[in-house]
């Protein structure tokens, strides 16, 4: 729209410059422009062009810049991360923003907070994640407040292939509405392969907080902060993976074991992929070829056709797309439903109906994709119709068993090769399988990193440290103690590990050996469950070191736990408990007080799947 003298107060000239100058502006210099004419029009004093009016025009806008907080509830990281790039786009955006983890969050504030986001994973069966129980637990208590004044929204990750699909994140959005809260946008929930989702939530929340609210000032800094901290990132990334040179792939199992665990070194050179112990390596799969094969036979599709895969048009053949980009060895309940309405099998219609849960549960369990095709009728679906309704394979996640001091340009990590026989086939898993039997010294490997903030080493190197690590649950502390060692930590450190066997089983023997003798592990008290009549584990080991444990608690120490959430992390914690009952005289809601303000203070971190 042309400005016109006969309907302005402008002379002509003015109007012509207007008129040049408007349509080139962007809405954020439309932004910036209205501020200054405010602030001009609100100053009686005089105005120095290019000075005054400038500054006064940013402080006028950003003082009815929104305030946002965002909460975040992360095991691995990923909440977090999101939580930071959000953060990123609102401060562009001129919005105040709050970032905590909820175990850092102050509740006596929560009453104060009018925008609130959160950005929360679940955690094994519908748990929330260690630095999220605290104010979960608030949140659903007698003690959370009213909030008729909070605005809220919900980003929620999890897995389809769990049964309590991103609960802890259903969970907040309920409860938060239980109590007077209003949504900013509706709950948004990620399956792994989370980019598009979280992208669309993060664009409805922009949008209903108002994205022209911010100050142009305020957003001009954080882009500039933003771009020349971007020099120093790495390119490569979860949606852009690093080839990585395979340098090294041993078996670290002795021959008799009936387990197969690989140490695998790849080179990091080149890429400016950074890691620190406790960080964990995403590493891109494929399928395993034979499983294609017989799915593709089954089926009755033709290998080389194409096929798009995404919503960029990408087109590659059914082999490649089932081999590189498509989950074929796990089935969900989503998966399942859509399957059901391209089957003619009355069978599985009924499965996926209400009242039939259950049998569904028990069917998905250790079934895959080709069981799928098998025992329904599929005849007549081609792949462009059937392949959209997988989902992405996603990355497999590994603790870094390496420190980059130590290993400059490398990255290590230690994956146990699954194998097993249900429904009388043999299953195996996608990438520990590709790792033990179809990866060769020279080969690429697609990866990045996952920063994992919540299983850190102390930033007091002299601070004590426990580390509880059986089986490859161990490759972390490697990490550890290969960089304490490099910085020349001088804290204690003591290592609880176990295995099956002493002779076939006992990882990474020789460097805790090496590290014992120089002192920089002080202590190591080991357990294999099947070299003595009574099974023993690592829980057992605690227990007879009870007192000395306790000591070190006493002196500060941190406890890191690395493995089986489901069963070796939760036997560890309940012997946490009776060892503080037990040496400390503390009665159990004492102990399991104890253990969340250890939670709390950083002093208890766990990195357990």
């Amino acid at each position: 729209m042309e400005l016109q003298v006969t309907n302005s107060p402008f002379n002509q000239e003015q109007v012509d410059l207007l008129n040049r100058l408007l349509p080139t502006l962007s809405d954020m210099q439309r932004i910036w422009l209205s501020g200054y004419i405010a602030a001009f029009q609100g100053t009686n004093a005089a105005v120095v062009p290019g000075a005054a009016p400038v500054a006064v025009a940013a402080a006028n806008v950003a003082a009815v810049s929104k305030e946002v907080t965002i909460l975040f509830g992360s095991q691995t990281g990923k909440s977090q991360g999101l939580a930071k790039k959000m953060t990123k786009k609102l401060e562009e955006q001129g919005f105040q923003v709050t970032l905590s983890s909820m175990s850092d969050f102050k509740t006596n504030g929560l009453k104060k907070v009018q925008n609130l986001l959160v950005v929360v994973s679940t955690h094994g069966e519908g748990d929330p994640p260690d630095n999220a129980l605290p104010f979960y637990e608030f949140l659903h208590s007698k003690r959370a407040p009213k909030l008729e004044e909070l605005r809220f929204s919900v980003l929620a990750l999890g897995d389809t292939s769990y049964e309590f699909f991103c609960k802890t994140g259903k969970d907040f959005d309920q409860r938060l509405e239980e109590l007077g809260g209003k949504r900013i946008a509706p709950r948004v929930d990620c399956d792994v392969d989370f980019d598009e989702s979280a992208a669309e939530w993060m664009g409805s929340v922009l949008s209903a907080l108002g994205e022209t609210s911010g100050a142009a000032s305020n957003a001009g800094q954080a882009g500039a902060a933003a771009a020349s901290g971007a020099a120093a990132e790495s390119e490569y990334s979860r949606t852009n993976p690093f080839e990585a040179e395979v340098l090294e792939n041993l078996n670290l199992n002795g021959r008799g074991s009936d387990r197969e665990t690989r140490h695998v070194e790849l080179s990091l050179e080149g890429s400016n992929l950074q890691y620190e112990p406790g960080d964990c390596l995403g590493i891109c799969p494929e399928n395993h070829p034979r499983l294609v094969s017989e799915l593709i036979a089954a089926t009755g599709w033709k290998a080389d056709e194409q096929v798009t895969i995404n919503k960029n048009g990408d087109v590659r053949t059914v082999q490649d797309a089932l081999l590189r980009y498509y989950e074929i060895t796990v089935l969900t309940k989503p998966l399942l439903e859509q399957a059901a309405k391209l089957s003619s099998s009355s069978e599985l219609q009924e499965l996926v109906s209400a009242g039939h849960e259950q049998e569904l549960k028990d069917y998905i369990k250790d079934r895959d994709l080709l069981d799928l095709v098998q025992d329904y009728s599929f005849q007549g679906v081609s792949a462009g119709q059937f392949l959209p309704i997988l989902r992405k394979l996603p990355a497999r996640l590994y603790s870094i068993a390496s420190s980059s001091k130590a290993s400059p340009d490398e990255v290590h990590v230690t994956v146990r090769a699954v194998r097993y026989e249900a429904h009388g086939r043999e299953r195996y898993g996608v990438c520990s399988v590709q790792l033990a039997e179809r990866l060769q010294i020279g080969d690429k490997l697609p990866v990045y990193i996952q920063n994992n903030p919540n299983f850190k080493l102390p930033d007091n190197s002299d601070t004590p440290i426990i580390m509880i690590g059986p089986g490859t649950g161990v490759a972390p502390f490697r990490a550890f103690l290969g960089e304490r060692e490099e910085t020349g930590a001088e804290g204690k450190t003591w290592l609880f590990y176990g295995d099956q066997h002493f002779t076939t089983d006992f990882l990474y023997q020789i460097d805790w050996q090496r590290w014992l003798k120089a002192g920089v592990l002080t202590r190591m008290d080991v357990a294999f469950s099947r070299d003595t009549d009574k099974k023993i584990y690592v829980q057992h080991r605690m227990l007879e070191k009870s007192k000395e444990l306790y000591q070190w608690l006493q002196e500060g120490a941190s406890i890191y736990v690395c493995g089986d959430e489901k069963k070796m992390a939760h036997d560890v914690h309940e012997t946490l408990l009776a060892i503080l009952e037990q040496e400390g005289g503390f009665s159990s809601d004492e102990a399991a007080e104890y253990l969340t303000r250890m939670q709390q203070q950083k002093r208890y971190q766990r990195d357990v799947y």
